[in-house]
């Protein structure tokens, strides 16, 4: 299975070309004011037709109401809606419904036995994306380059496909991908030289690693097969 890539907190168009540049699957345009990587709806309409049709564009909102995802809808068209907050399974069913988009349910996770949240939502969103918990009294629940223990997703690729977030870089993403085996990969602060402040190189170094990650793979698979 190859691992799809996502650079979220998209918020320039030098950032934007490097990621559609190197092939990311996904860019992730932020709605949520307390994150330095938040866009207004035209800043996001700009990025948006830009990346149409080149790679898939998710909005990330925290705990956003209708009238809000109304807005973003209209306005920018989004491929997914990403649900970074504390939505339920019900209000996440009814988002689904009401704009007719898939949509990514972020867990938080620190152990094992946080993976359980996870499962009331298998069968409501389109993709989970595990992400290490925010820090005590933080104002934003992700985007923290905080990592977690990957062992704690040991055998749940066999249950669910998710993505993997929290900390990841172009440096350690190839040891996630081989100890988690995600569907997809997403990183954000791991790619910037200031909070906020994407860096086109190592977008690019990050996207490299993950094809690397991805050819081992295939590799890997061809020698099993051999005598």
């Amino acid at each position: 299975m190859t691992t799809e890539a996502k650079i979220c907190g998209i918020n320039s168009r030098e950032a934007l070309r490097a990621a559609l540049d190197e092939g990311a699957d996904y860019v992730g345009l932020v709605f949520f004011a307390p994150s330095p990587r938040h866009l207004d709806l035209e800043a996001a309409r700009s990025l948006a037709d830009e990346a149409r049709g080149k790679a898939k564009i998710a909005a990330l909102t925290v705990d956003a109401d209708d009238a809000a995802l109304e807005e973003i809808m209209r306005e920018v068209a989004p491929d997914f809606l990403q649900l970074h907050g504390r939505e339920t399974p019900d209000r996440v069913a009814a988002i689904r419904k009401a704009f007719g988009r898939p949509v990514i349910k972020a867990v938080p996770i620190h152990v094992t036995e946080d993976t359980v949240a996870a499962k009331t939502y298998v069968d409501i969103a389109d993709m989970i994306l595990f992400d290490a918990k925010a820090p005590d009294g933080a104002t934003r629940p992700g985007g923290h380059g905080r990592t977690f223990d990957w062992t704690a997703l040991e055998n749940v690729a066999d249950e669910m496909p998710f993505m993997l977030s929290g900390g990841l870089s172009p440096e350690n993403v190839e040891a996630a991908i081989r100890a988690a085996r995600p569907a997809a990969v997403d990183v954000s602060s791991g790619v910037e030289r200031a909070p906020g402040v994407k860096d086109a190189e190592l977008i690019r170094r990050f996207l490299r690693a993950v094809k690397t990650a991805n050819q081992d793979k295939r590799s890997a698979i061809r020698g099993s097969g051999s005598i």
